[in-house]
C-alpha cells in the first residue's frame, strides 16, 4: 500500500484528489495539509511514501516544504502538483528535491501512474515540463540568478526601494546595490525596469503572489 499526504491550500482540491486516489486499491491517503508548515508536520507524524505538493501555499510555500521534507524524510517522495509551469518554478522544485512535477490538468491515469512511479523512486515529469527543461538545456548557457538575487528582484518588481529591500531581507543597502548589478549583468540589461521586464518574460519571477 502506498501511503500519501495531500498538501494544498484549497479544500475542494484536496477533496477531489483524495476521492481520485482512493479509487485505487494500492493507494491510501493518510493525511492532508493546507500549507507548507502543516505538510512538514504531517509528514513527521505519518511518514508517507509520497506527498502531493502544491507550490503556492500560505505560511510556507511548497518549495520550502519540499526541501524540509526531503531532508528529514529521505524515503518520502515529493511529487509537485501545481498549475504553474514556469522555468523558475520547475527549477526551484527540482533543486529542492522534488521527485517529480505534474500539472493539475493531468488526467487521472497520469496522476495515478505518477504517484506509483514516485513511490518506486523514479522521476516523474509532465510532458510539457520535460519539454521546457530540454529546451532550456539545449539553449545557450546563461548565468542563473541566485535565490537571493531573485528575492531582491521580486521586491524591486513590487516597487520597493533599495532601502526597503534591505530592511525586508535584513541586509545592507550596499549589498542590495551589488545584487542589482549582478542581476543586470546576468540578464544583459541596464536598469531596474528592464531587469524586471526580462525576468517576468523569462519566468524567473512572478507577481501573482504565493
Amino acid at each position: 500500500m502506498i501511503r500519501i499526504v495531500i498538501a494544498d491550500d484549497h479544500p475542494v482540491v484536496r477533496a477531489g484528489l483524495r476521492a481520485l486516489v482512493e479509487t485505487q486499491p494500492d493507494l491510501e491517503v493518510v493525511g492532508e495539509a493546507a500549507d507548507g508548515a502543516a505538510a512538514v508536520s504531517v509528514c513527521g507524524r505519518r511518514e508517507p511514501d509520497v506527498v502531493l505538493m502544491d507550490l503556492r501555499m500560505p505560511d510556507m510555500d511548497g518549495v520550502e516544504a519540499t526541501r524540509r521534507i526531503t531532508a528529514r524524510h529521505p524515503d518520502t517522495a515529493v511529487l509537485v502538483l501545481t498549475t504553474y509551469d514556469s522555468d523558475a518554478d520547475i527549477l526551484r522544485a527540482v533543486e529542492a528535491g522534488a521527485a517529480g512535477y505534474l500539472l493539475k490538468d493531468a488526467g487521472r491515469d497520469e496522476l495515478v501512474d505518477g504517484i506509483r512511479q514516485a513511490a518506486a523512486g523514479k522521476t516523474v515529469l509532465a510532458a510539457a515540463v520535460a519539454g521546457r527543461l530540454v529546451d532550456r538545456m539545449r539553449g545557450p548557457a546563461q548565468p542563473a540568478l541566485t535565490r537571493r538575487e531573485i528575492d531582491v528582484l521580486e521586491l524591486v518588481a513590487r516597487g520597493h526601494t533599495n532601502r526597503e529591500v534591505a530592511d525586508r531581507l535584513s541586509i545592507s543597502e550596499a549589498t542590495v546595490k551589488t545584487h542589482l548589478l549582478h542581476i543586470y549583468a546576468k540578464l544583459a540589461v541596464d536598469g531596474r525596469t528592464a531587469a524586471v521586464t526580462a525576468a517576468l518574460e523569462r519566468g524567473i519571477i512572478r507577481l501573482d503572489g504565493r
